[in-house]
């Protein structure tokens, strides 16, 4: 029987990176019973290794708990642990989909940060009932006063009510639930309605296929139905039900507001499409429910093999990890340097690296990545438009009228005493303030306008450097804008290396094509001929390097006589080489590109 949604509360944890979400769900699972205390592990519900080896969430993990409570009443809780990084804030936005309220856990020790505040909109743009919690209040260097009143000055929530916790210590743990209790909605549904289910997570199992999680918003599913996907048209047959409390746990229904997975022997992943709403086949609803706002990769980059020959196996194991996280995409690309391949889009640099990790890990691939790029939109003279998302796809410097390049909105949140550094980084990065807000007298709220480009190489990191690690930071593309830029081609020997253009703007282009030379010289072998190494905008060079030529002593035996003879042998030799050079190709180890691609900027 399903639970009467009365007695359901579905609501998730919200917070900025390192707030300690994921130990307060911990101690939330140790309140419930929920694990025993030979299963006991920190940030229990972090499964992927690269989560528990990074010590951040990447995936949001849904786990249902039953809580008795002290009023002496049965309650049936799903709870959500989500990511805090910015580059998985889809992760977030879905999870929020499936729920009624949010804890918006804040680190009593380190106040709002960006992610706070991007997190808590998300929470208010679904409606959602929102308890602010004050976590880490057992650290000596906590201020709850000061952190209750930048949330009510930064973010506008009423602290009046706000819960003070400690996720390590288990104080305040009963508070909170008793608050999600009360405070936070029951699910409404109709039982007798057509079957309308949210679909908002996705993963390939070996043996079952597809395996879909889904909140059931109308009606009632049960294993054997035949259910069909609204976005797709395709119908399956239910073969297995189950939900996490939190191992997996077989039920044989789901009513409304309840959260569970389905197996339905879903062979093509192209089915199971995030946001999609799962119906009965017959009888189904006419309507289905509001979807997820479509997400646009920000940082392309091509992903290639090692060996071309695990080309397929690379296609497989995108097509089974897009099931599992829908953020990114991909298209197959070819490459002159590296040969066939794939362009993907993420939606920062971590998201991009995270990919490429559980690629290689969990499905044992050899990879090379390319340097990554936004999308840019050439404007060309004859009146057409180009959208360049990889920089060997850029129409000839002469025929381009104006390129464009995307533009985002900067928040930075940091300590008053950082402001100067945080701003000369900005400027140094051809930002434009927006805004300089000091929501308390040591918080500031620093917004500018800055280039994509300039942001997802290594801003984070110079960022945390100037602020001496306390600068958070949050971004948002508002559109795009033309300024000075130009396509800068890396050539050996006058043939371009396509993996190695970049678009960058004009006053960084000789710095940076001078970098990519000398580092290309070290690692290009040397040959029987004299190598030019070019960075070349067009057809103008700007810098240049040669890789010397392996020389044979060929007057070794002669060592006496005319010098004549001598000048014949170097004459032959030079005539030999210019042959050489003439029909040989320097062939670029992949180490070489692999060494150049990791360069910094």
């Amino acid at each position: 029987m399903p639970t009467d949604p009365k007695k359901i509360r579905n609501f998730s944890i919200i917070a900025h990176v390192d707030h300690g979400k994921s130990t307060l769900a911990d101690r939330i699972l140790d309140v419930t019973g929920a694990i025993s205390s030979r299963e006991k592990v920190e940030q229990f519900l972090d499964k992927l290794p690269l989560e528990r080896e990074r010590g951040i969430t990447i995936k949001a993990q849904s786990v249902r708990l039953k809580y008795l409570s002290p009023r002496g009443q049965e309650y049936q809780l799903q709870l959500i642990d989500t990511p805090g990084h910015v580059d998985f804030n889809y992760e977030v936005s879905s999870s929020l989909r499936a729920c009624e309220g949010a804890l918006l856990v804040v680190d009593a020790t380190q106040g709002v940060q960006a992610q706070t505040v991007a997190n808590a909109y998300l929470a208010i743009e679904n409606d959602l009932a929102i308890i602010p919690v004050l976590n880490k209040v057992d650290l000596p260097s906590a201020n709850v006063d000061h952190t209750a009143e930048q949330i009510e000055k930064v973010i506008g929530l009423d602290c009046s009510g706000a819960l003070f916790a400690s996720g390590k210590t288990g104080v305040g743990v009963l508070e909170v639930l008793e608050a999600v209790i009360d405070r936070v909605p029951p699910p409404e549904g109709d039982p007798n309605a057509p079957l309308r289910a949210l679909l908002f997570d996705s993963w390939y199992d070996s043996y079952r296929g597809a395996v879909v999680m889904l909140r059931v918003m109308d009606g009632t599913l049960k294993k054997g139905d035949r259910i069909k996907f609204m976005a797709t048209g395709r119908h399956y047959d239910v073969t297995e039900m189950g939900c996490y409390n939190p191992h997996p746990v077989a039920i044989e229904e789901l009513g409304p507001g309840e959260v569970g997975f389905v197996a339905a022997n879903i062979k093509s992943t192209e089915d199971t499409k995030i946001g999609d709403t799962i119906t009965s086949f017959h009888h189904g609803a006419s309507e289905p429910l509001p979807g997820f706002r479509e997400v646009k990769p920000m940082v392309f980059a091509g992903i290639f093999p090692t060996d071309s020959a695990e080309y397929e196996n690379l296609r497989d194991a995108l097509a089974k990890l897009h099931m599992n996280d829908s953020s990114f995409s991909f298209e197959p690309d070819t490459s002159d340097a590296l040969g066939f391949g794939f362009r993907c889009g993420f939606l920062g640099l971590l998201h991009m690296e995270i990919i490429q990790e559980r690629l290689e890990r969990e499905y044992n691939l050899d990879l090379i990545t390319t340097a990554p790029s936004v999308v840019y939109i050439a404007h060309t003279k004859n009146g057409q438009t180009v959208r360049v998302d990889n920089p060997s796809k850029m129409p000839p410097v002469g025929d381009i009228e104006t390129i464009e390049e995307p533009i985002l909105k900067l928040t930075v949140h940091v300590p008053a005493e950082y402001v100067g550094p945080t701003v000369a980084l900005c400027e140094e990065r051809r930002g434009t303030q927006l805004g300089l807000n000091y929501s308390t007298k040591d918080h500031v709220v620093v917004t500018y306008e800055l280039p994509l480009a300039e942001v997802i190489l290594d801003f984070h990191d110079r960022l945390k450097s100037a602020s001496r690690g306390y600068a958070s930071m949050d971004y948002e593309v508002t559109g795009y804008r033309a300024d000075n830029l130009v396509k800068l081609d890396m050539m050996l020997n006058g043939e371009p290396l396509d993996a190695l253009s970049i678009i960058v703007h004009k006053d960084t282009a000789f710095s940076r094509g001078r970098a990519l030379a000398a580092k290309l010289k070290e690692l290009v072998p040397r040959q029987q001929y004299e190598v030019a190494i070019q960075a070349a905008i067009g057809a103008k060079v700007i810098s240049r390097e040669t890789v010397r030529a392996i020389r044979k002593d060929v007057t070794a035996k002669c060592y006496g006589g005319d010098i004549s003879r001598k000048r014949k042998l170097l004459e032959k030799q030079k005539e030999g080489k210019k042959r050489m050079k003439a029909v040989g190709s320097v062939e670029v180890p992949q180490e070489a590109f692999l060494a150049i691609l990791k360069l910094d900027s």
